[in-house]
């Protein structure tokens, strides 16, 4: 993945979740979302995505703020936005969603090279609350290992 602009970024994925595979996917998008991604404006903390009746992958609760100069019309901004995946991509989804009880997480938004918004989605196992204490105690061990090393030197 060979990310050009990252438009935004998914902090608490992987405080929440334990990242087991990553997946690249196309957003089907209205034209003033994507005036106002270009402008930086998203919020990916509370959103979410998954599988619809027709085992389609929808991307739910993810915030593009409505495009300031729009004159005529607007887009909603918490629709569900359709994903865009290869058919085999989406079948080995339904699968594991189904079967193992993992959650697909939005990790971060961005526009490729060619121009087009992607987004990066992690399937990840929920944390329970002592792994994520094991999370902290990691981080700040290895910003104390650091600050360590930068003294010696």
């Amino acid at each position: 993945m060979s990310k050009y602009k990252e438009l935004g970024f998914n902090r608490k994925a992987n405080y929440n979740y334990e990242i087991i595979d990553k997946f690249e996917a196309g957003i089907v998008l209205v034209g003033t979302e994507v005036k106002s991604l270009r402008s930086n404006r998203v919020n990916l903390s509370d959103s979410y995505a998954g599988l619809s009746k027709d085992n389609e992958v929808f991307l739910y609760q993810m915030n593009i703020p409505k495009y300031s100069l729009s004159t005529i019309s607007n887009h909603e901004p918490k629709r569900n936005r359709k994903l865009l995946l290869r058919k085999r991509e989406i079948q080995k989804l339904v699968g594991l969603l189904k079967k193992s009880g993992l959650s697909l997480v939005p990790l971060s938004i961005y526009f490729n090279k060619n121009g087009f918004v992607k987004i990066s989605l992690g399937l990840g196992k929920g944390k329970r609350e002592i792994d994520k204490r094991e999370t902290i105690k990691q981080r700040e061990w290895n910003r104390e290992k650091a600050r360590i090393l930068k003294r010696q030197l």
